[in-house]
């Protein structure tokens, strides 16, 4: 098999290409980004693109592929919405469409569980529940409407096989300083996120949601593209994380705090540009559903190999340890803290 990688450069692309090509039935593999990596896993072969540009031949490069997987996905600048939605929502389309112009047998789409509308958190639910997103988050805004692209897309398309893949928040050891310079920002410490410098974790209330680790979704990613699956699948792993488990993992005490307080600061902190995570998105979390990984596990023969704690201790000692790859996205930050702020890195990885 061929398969191209759309967005192959970032957290899940550099875990789903290292797992395409430890598999004996992948033959080749392409990888798509915006800038060109200095990395060079097995069976790949890179190619520079923007989805967001009009006259990038994608179908070109899908030709002859077996499958692509569509990673690709912008999360900064949260202040212009726009410039997201154009490489989100218009990029998506366009990678979609120039699928089908090349005749390409299978779509694995990344959404997120913030495609889905306000959920539960004392009980799972399953891939069938409604997919209208938290509207003021630009993030869940946009993996909604992608959805509904995808909606129109596949009775035009009956001939490809659709997959859409819904993780929770993916954590990996050389993902940690990408994610911290997309959502906290150059002016937050690294120092803060030590788990020996948090005595106390605050419960607030519906902050519960899942995660698991990179890698984990990068296995299920690969089998959704070597069976012959297609739909929805969640993929998140144990233990739900919420105050309780936090505390235990940090040896950490609990105070109960209402969410209006933090959620201003937030606001305070996005609207000044000393944190580059909108408050919208908080609010998001706060009514993200716990997700059934059941099918996963049954149509993907999938497991996850890392608990939550276990992803997040990799994750965090990968902050401290400036942890990275050689690909644009996952490179240590230039001059740490200063040197973000100069550059402006992680306002568009």
């Amino acid at each position: 098999m061929r398969v191209v990688v759309v967005g192959a450069t970032g957290n899940a692309g550099t875990s789903v290409v290292q797992s395409l090509g430890a598999d004996e039935r992948i033959g080749s593999i392409l990888g798509l980004a915006r800038r060109l990596p200095q990395w060079s896993p097995a069976k790949t072969e890179w190619g520079c693109v923007d989805i967001a540009d009009d006259s990038t031949d994608l179908a070109g490069h899908f030709a002859g592929a077996a499958a692509v997987v569509h990673l690709a996905w912008q999360f900064q600048p949260t202040h212009h919405p726009t410039t997201t939605w154009r490489t989100n929502v218009r990029g998506s389309a366009r990678v979609f469409d120039a699928a089908a112009a090349a005749g390409v047998p299978a779509l694995i789409h990344t959404s997120f569980v913030g495609a889905y509308s306000p959920g539960p958190k004392d009980r799972a639910v399953d891939e069938s529940w409604p997919t209208d997103g938290w509207p003021e988050a630009t993030l869940c805004r946009e993996k909604a409407y992608v959805e509904r692209v995808l909606d129109a897309f596949e009775p035009q398309h009956p001939e490809i096989r659709v997959v859409r893949m819904r993780p929770g928040f993916m954590l990996k050891r050389e993902a940690a300083c990408e994610q911290h310079r997309l959502f906290r920002g150059p002016l937050v410490p690294k120092r803060l996120t030590r788990p020996e410098r948090m005595p106390a974790i605050p419960a607030i209330p519906g902050m519960r949601y899942q995660a698991l680790h990179t890698d984990d979704a990068a296995e299920a990613f690969r089998e959704a593209t070597v069976r012959t699956v297609h739909g929805a699948f969640n993929l998140a792993a144990e233990p739900v994380v919420d105050a309780a488990m936090l505390a235990e993992t940090f040896g950490a005490r609990i105070f109960p705090m209402p969410g209006w307080p933090v959620r201003a600061a937030v606001s305070a902190a996005w609207r000044t540009r000393l944190l580059r995570t909108p408050p919208s998105l908080f609010d998001a979390v706060l009514h993200f559903p716990i997700m059934d990984t059941s099918r996963a596990r049954r149509e993907l023969d999938w497991a996850p190999r890392y608990t939550v704690q276990e992803a997040m201790r990799e994750w965090l000692a990968g902050l401290r340890e400036d942890a990275g790859l050689p690909t644009p996205p996952l490179a240590a930050s230039p001059a740490g803290g200063a040197g973000e702020a100069r550059t402006g890195a992680g306002t568009r990885s």
